[in-house]
């Protein structure tokens, strides 16, 4: 009989989203007529902006023609679309980002996870609390961690806990650590960094020889311009970080799928004889044998969005949900819940109020309001007594929801 990964074993019951999903389901199944608002996980909910629309009409005609059509494309990603990035995301900001050292892909959250597959097992891992799922459930199953305890923290993990005590930025680790997992704007606070304190991440990571996997997913939605975008914004940065983006939330390629990893070509890696190995050519050969590459439909989908209508639509799109986050948030405030985030980011980090779980509120905005969020729990320990509330919806189903939480509260 074929063995298994036990690793997978070690897993908590339920990846969060599914777990919200079963619960919402239960609740739809018994009360068929309730008018159900999800705000929990963070899909958008707008069009395709119609510059990427366009792009892909057209290049669809063209995969209908045998002098355009294409087939299998660079692993990488089409030149094309990694010389606009380079030059529009990074140059632009005086990031020094060449267009080799750009990976697209089909999701940030797919590379957060593949990205493990250069790494050794030996690693001491950094991760914030709350954290993405998604940093912690992929280094369990590559079997990087021990069992979890009771509070559902895993075994040689080290843990950074972020509240309102600290500003929601974790504190610089006093032991060694090899690889840190850092999101700003944060899923699922909603706080953002300073230079300043990224700069501390990457003078630590530098003394110690640490790598730093920076997400980046959000970093639309900085409207602040005394705050960084890319960790690559910070001197020093691209000798010790990779760099994951998404077009996801700002274009809304959730359903379309098209993000991007960076990885510096001067950046190394130790190999167990004590040498030195680039990370570039590792990623560069995982991607190429266990990636086929993004569909040239989809890429040049992407490419529309670094063109004069593209980006005019893009703005919009992230000022709608900004408006959104901003109506939650001050919703919640005249209610008399406390609350976070939502500035810089499409996310509203919630204090549970009366002392109610993360759990038992979900329940009871479901029961009492029909409207769904995250329990604050389901990100880590130190997210327990907090909630995650989306921006990603109508405006008609945030007014609403807002309306009802204002009614019950």
């Amino acid at each position: 009989m074929a063995t298994i990964n036990d690793n997978y074993l070690k897993l908590k019951a339920g990846y969060l989203f599914p777990e919200i999903a079963r619960r919402v389901n239960a609740f739809a199944t018994e009360n068929p007529d309730a008018p159900i608002i999800k705000l929990g996980i963070g899909d958008v909910t707008e069009p395709l902006p119609a510059a990427c629309r366009e792009a892909i009409i057209k290049a669809t005609h063209e995969m209908g023609d045998r002098a355009t059509f294409k087939g299998y494309g660079p692993e990488q990603g089409y030149l094309w679309l990694r010389d606009k990035i380079a030059q529009q995301d990074f140059q632009a900001r005086d990031c020094d980002i060449d267009a080799s050292e750009i990976f697209i892909s089909d999701g940030s959250k797919c590379d957060c996870g593949n990205i493990l597959d250069i790494f050794g097992k030996d690693n001491k891992i950094a991760v914030t609390d709350p954290v993405y799922p998604v940093y912690v459930d992929t280094n369990v199953m590559a079997g990087h961690t021990g069992e979890a305890d009771e509070t559902g923290k895993y075994e040689g993990l080290v843990y950074l806990p972020i509240s309102a005590d600290n500003d929601f930025t974790a504190e610089i680790p006093t032991e060694k650590v090899d690889l840190i997992y850092l999101c700003f704007p944060n899923n699922p606070t909603g706080a953002t960094a300073t230079k300043e304190h990224l700069k501390a991440w990457v003078d630590y990571a530098r003394q110690h020889g640490s790598l730093i996997l920076f997400d980046a997913a959000y970093e639309a939605y900085i409207t602040d311009p005394n705050l960084p975008h890319s960790i690559y914004e910070i001197d020093g940065a691209k000798d010790c970080a990779i760099e994951f983006r998404s077009f996801s939330k700002n274009a809304g390629f959730t359903g379309t799928r098209c993000a991007l990893t960076v990885v510096p070509q001067n950046l190394t890696g130790q190999a167990t004889d004590g040498s030195d190995v680039k990370l570039w050519q590792l990623w560069n050969r995982r991607q190429s044998t266990k990636f086929n590459g993004v569909s040239y439909i989809v890429q040049r989908g992407a490419e529309a969005v670094y063109s004069e209508a593209g980006q005019a639509q893009i703005k919009k799109l992230i000022s709608f949900y900004l408006e959104n986050a901003k109506i939650i948030r001050e919703q919640l405030t005249a209610a008399g819940i406390q609350v976070y985030g939502g500035v810089n980011a499409p996310y509203v980090w919630v204090k549970t109020p009366n002392g109610l779980s993360s759990w038992d509120f979900f329940d009871k905005l479901l029961l009492n309001c029909n409207v769904v969020g995250t329990p604050g729990s389901g990100f880590g320990a130190a997210g327990e007594g907090y909630f995650r509330i989306s921006a990603f919806n109508s405006r008609d189903n945030v007014n609403e929801a807002m309306k009802r939480i204002s009614e019950k509260f």
